[in-house]
């Protein structure tokens, strides 16, 4: 199998050539040249398998040029060794009338994990594959959780290098700290002023410089990505779908073949759209519900078709889903049109204009796989509220988001199918949210607050972020927009 640009320039790669590189030269993103295709024997096999082997039987199926024992060693550094904090990795948990899938059991207690854990292996594994002479510097824009992860993935890995872009002001307080803390002699962070999307967008005019990858190349390194842009950052997060779908065979709750309905909050639209990757892939999902906050472009594009990022940008709780350019929409228009062109010319109207119109034909292919709602502040601590008094549950923000949606879908559609809610976050990385939500003063130091949310949990608190309370800033470096590809250059420069 090989991989292709969504932009249609006449690059094409193998898997492990796409990982290194992270975007294409022309700008677009790396997709499979085909989608591989399971039976439902393949399906049923996985629900007595542990997480590694169902991750392991999912990824070959697209890193075809990775070696058995490569993606051996590579899932079981990643899942392995107990770095998750509990057995199953991706436990899914039965919560009323539906099922969460918890993502956050990972080091850094956010879904970013179950990409950021393996991606260093596969890029490492790569690099010796490919017999890439260059390091590689991976840049990373961040609202919020993707940085931390990748920081701790790629932590004194050889032969790289990572820096973090994130939104000043625009994460969690303990977001901010997970990352500004983080130890490693490869690893910096630096806030940048703006919201997310300036930093998306100067990462990507980065990898867009020529002048700055030939100095980049006379120190000894190449440029990747940790954000979704890259393939080995979205083929990791399609395993937990089998997954989940597996954990309800084996409970009783389906028969295979029966479809199962997912509620997804998503802001850069990769997690969602690992889900669509599986459901062509020939694992039964019914609908994708595709779970959005105040900032609800992408709600509006699946109603209308009609794509705007030119709207009033706003800070909520759920700040990992602060996002107006949702950057894997592109890997979806290029599979539901098959013309880079169209998708080339759409990209170019956004990036000078800020908006694009899919027409009526793609919007009712894209309404057959999804359907989209929102939910402010306000309807997602009563999201929380509502759960805890009803099950002693207790969700984060994003994944409350996901929970009222999910209800939503229901109420209008009436469409009965199992639900299973993607739940992306430990409640206590949004610790001052929650406890807002549960009517808790919130006036105290994170930490206070860390110990008054456990009084209140059944999970403990992680032990990544109860140690933040005695681990030094490491990183405190703040830049404009345009200042950040003098950020890069002078990290790479840095002994």
């Amino acid at each position: 199998m090989n991989y292709v640009s969504t932009r249609g320039n006449d690059q094409s790669m193998k898997a492990a050539e796409a990982i290194v590189a992270g975007i294409a030269a022309d700008g677009g993103l790396f997709v499979p040249t085909a989608i591989p295709k399971v039976t439902p024997d393949f399906i049923a096999a996985l629900s007595d398998q542990p997480y590694t082997e169902r991750a392991k039987a999912v990824l070959k199926l697209f890193l075809e040029d990775y070696t058995e024992d490569e993606l051996t060693v590579c899932v079981e550094s990643a899942y392995g060794g107990g770095k998750f904090d509990v057995k199953a990795v991706a436990p899914s948990r039965p919560v009323g009338d539906m099922t969460l899938l918890e993502l956050w059991h990972g080091p850094t207690s956010a879904f970013k994990d179950m990409a950021l854990q393996l991606l260093p292996h596969l890029l490492s594994t790569a690099l010796k594959k490919t017999g890439a002479k260059e390091d590689v510097l991976i840049l990373a824009a961040t609202s919020g959780d993707t940085g931390k992860a990748a920081m701790a993935g790629f932590a004194d890995v050889p032969r790289t290098k990572i820096l973090v872009f994130f939104p000043d002001g625009g994460v969690s307080e303990m977001q901010r700290l997970q990352m500004v803390t983080q130890m490693g002699s490869n690893v910096a962070a630096v806030a940048v002023k703006g919201n997310f999307d300036d930093a998306q967008s100067g990462v990507k005019a980065i990898f867009g410089d020529a002048a700055l990858a030939e100095k980049l190349a006379v120190l000894g390194f190449r440029l990747s990505s940790a954000n979704s842009i890259n393939w080995g950052r979205l083929a990791p997060q399609i395993a937990y779908y089998f997954s989940a779908y597996a954990d309800l065979l084996q409970r009783g709750t389906i028969k295979n073949g029966d479809a199962v309905n997912f509620t997804v909050p998503t802001g850069n639209f990769g997690n969602i759209l690992a889900g669509f990757y599986a459901r062509q892939m020939g694992l039964p999902i019914g609908k994708l519900v595709c779970a959005s906050n105040r900032n609800d472009v992408l709600t509006d594009f699946l109603r209308t078709g009609y794509y705007d990022r030119n709207r009033e940008f706003y800070k909520t709780i759920t700040p990992s889903m602060d996002i107006l350019i949702s950057s894997n929409l592109e890997r979806l228009l290029y599979h539901l049109t098959g013309d880079p062109s169209r998708v080339r010319g759409w990209m170019q109207s956004l990036a000078e204009e800020g908006r694009y119109d899919c027409g009526v034909g793609l919007l009712q292919r894209l309404q057959n796989f999804f359907w989209a709602d929102w939910a402010d502040d306000a309807k997602t601590k009563a999201a929380i509220r509502e759960v805890y008094d009803a099950h002693r549950y207790v969700m984060d923000p994003h994944t409350a988001v996901a929970w009222a949606a999910a209800h939503s879908y229901r109420s209008r559609t009436k469409d009965e199918r199992p639900m299973v809610v993607v739940s992306t976050a430990s409640p206590y990385k949004f610790n001052d949210s929650v406890l807002s939500a549960l009517g808790e003063n919130t006036a105290r130091s994170p930490f206070a607050l860390l110990d008054a949310l456990a009084a209140k949990n059944a999970d403990p608190v992680p032990a990544g972020l109860a140690a933040l309370k005695d681990v030094p800033v490491l990183h405190d470096r703040t830049c404009a927009r345009a200042d950040m590809a003098a950020e890069v250059l002078a990290f790479a420069a840095k002994g």
